[in-house]
């Protein structure tokens, strides 16, 4: 079994529903305003829930086993950087789901415009390349209307939710405080998951970083505050293609409570309580005002398997061995003085 396989299957028992008893786990694409609200659902399916991966007996590091401090208390999270998501992750998310006839709902809100066509938004390509069976294009700038009955009802029946890219900040305006978002709270608390690529990975965190309406290239705008599925992180995206690599220098250098998170295109950090594992083809750029490479470095990668307990802030390679090169930072500073 490989080391995605392990952590997905610990992530499946860890995204237990709270009111279970915890469970102490071992492991190691869409795109960017209609005037009116837009609910469209695609093929509906029985809501029965088939995994496409099978929970099996951990091997290696422990993942979860006690209340997290960073990630959800249940369910799971994916969080992409952007580009053209190889298939391994969008298998990775529907087994998260439940597998491939799970009800599953997109929602394209960061986009400017917003489709009419749910094709146009990635559902075509789920039904037709994935083989998904049950999924819902979810949208409105209506804050009036994502507090509504109506709108929410897709969201209690979802096992999954992905979230397009575009700008975070257009996420944010329309659901945050609303019912939609105490949907999505709840979807995480039955053992569902969150995913989004770009905008919505970003929108995951605490912290909403390029929040600004103006320009996407201030870090610290006039939108700061992200659904917080992650607490006192921040989370940045398409960061080595479009050399963002030191951007979130400037969030943790003015907020040093806030670990930064960036991840590059065809990436993604899969989170279960207050670990996550890195997948896909390039990199994780870690941004810890506490810590630093054995250079001087502050910040540093993490690829595919390497994996990363938020809580500790600790990173782990893929054998489950400690990153060798990272300092906290105070010792690296008394190391200098001396």
């Amino acid at each position: 079994m490989s080391h995605l396989s392990m952590f997905i299957a610990a992530a499946l028992l860890f995204a237990a529903p709270l009111a279970e008893e915890p469970r102490a786990l071992s492991c190691p694409a869409p795109h960017g305003d209609p005037a009116t609200p837009h609910q469209e659902t695609v093929a509906p399916t029985t809501t029965t829930e088939t995994s496409t991966t099978q929970p099996a007996k951990a091997e290696t590091s422990v993942l979860a086993s006690s209340k997290p401090e960073v990630g959800p208390a249940a369910g799971s999270l994916m969080l992409v950087g952007g580009g053209n998501l190889p298939n391994e992750l969008w298998h990775t998310f529907f087994a998260l789901a439940g597998g491939m006839d799970a009800p599953v709902v997109v929602i394209p809100t960061a986009l400017e415009p917003v489709p009419d066509d749910p094709d146009r938004v990635g559902i075509r390509y789920f039904r037709e390349e994935l083989g998904a069976t049950d999924l819902t294009m979810l949208h409105t700038r209506d804050r009036d209307e994502a507090d509504s009955e109506a709108f929410i009802e897709p969201l209690r029946r979802a096992r999954g939710v992905w979230f397009t890219g575009g700008r975070q900040w257009r996420i944010a305006d329309a659901y945050l405080g609303t019912r939609t978002e105490r949907e999505l709270w709840a979807l995480l608390e039955r053992g569902g998951v969150i995913g989004g690529t770009s905008a919505g990975a970003t929108i995951q965190g605490s912290y909403l970083a390029r929040g600004d309406t103006r320009t996407n290239t201030i870090m610290m705008g006039d939108h700061e505050q992200g659904f917080g599925f992650l607490k006192n992180v921040a989370v940045d995206q398409h960061v080595l293609a479009r050399n963002r690599h030191a951007d979130l220098l400037e969030i943790v250098r003015a907020r040093p409570e806030l670990l930064g998170l960036g991840i590059d295109e065809n990436t993604a950090i899969v989170v279960a309580g207050d670990r996550f594992q890195v997948v896909g083809e390039h990199y994780v750029v870690v941004t810890d005002p506490d810590a630093v490479l054995d250079n001087g470095s502050p910040f540093y990668f993490l690829g595919a398997g390497d994996s990363f307990d938020l809580a500790a802030r600790k990173a782990y390679r893929r054998d489950g061995t400690p990153h060798e090169r990272i300092e906290a930072r105070q010792d690296v500073t008394e190391q200098k003085e001396r």
